[in-house]
């Protein structure tokens, strides 16, 4: 598992352990697992799936993952 941190620049929309995130990446669809290589990305229109259950719409955003932590700052 690792901890994943959803912001928006009014309030937390999530924090917690998850097991996997699937992202809308400006390169296109990816899927963070634990311990996964550092990333930081520019997210597209879509979704965030977080264990194939929670869904968190993102209009744009911005993601990083390094040391097993996500934070993904949206703007909804």
């Amino acid at each position: 598992m690792f901890t994943v941190v959803i912001l928006n620049p009014k309030k937390v929309l999530f924090e917690g352990q998850v097991r996997t995130a699937f992202l809308q990446g400006d390169q296109g669809e990816f899927e963070i697992l634990p311990y996964h290589s550092p990333v930081i990305t520019v997210l597209r229109k879509g979704r965030v799936i977080l264990d194939g259950q929670k869904y968190v719409s993102v209009r744009k955003g911005l993601a990083r993952f390094a040391h097993n932590e996500l934070v993904i700052l949206v703007e909804q």
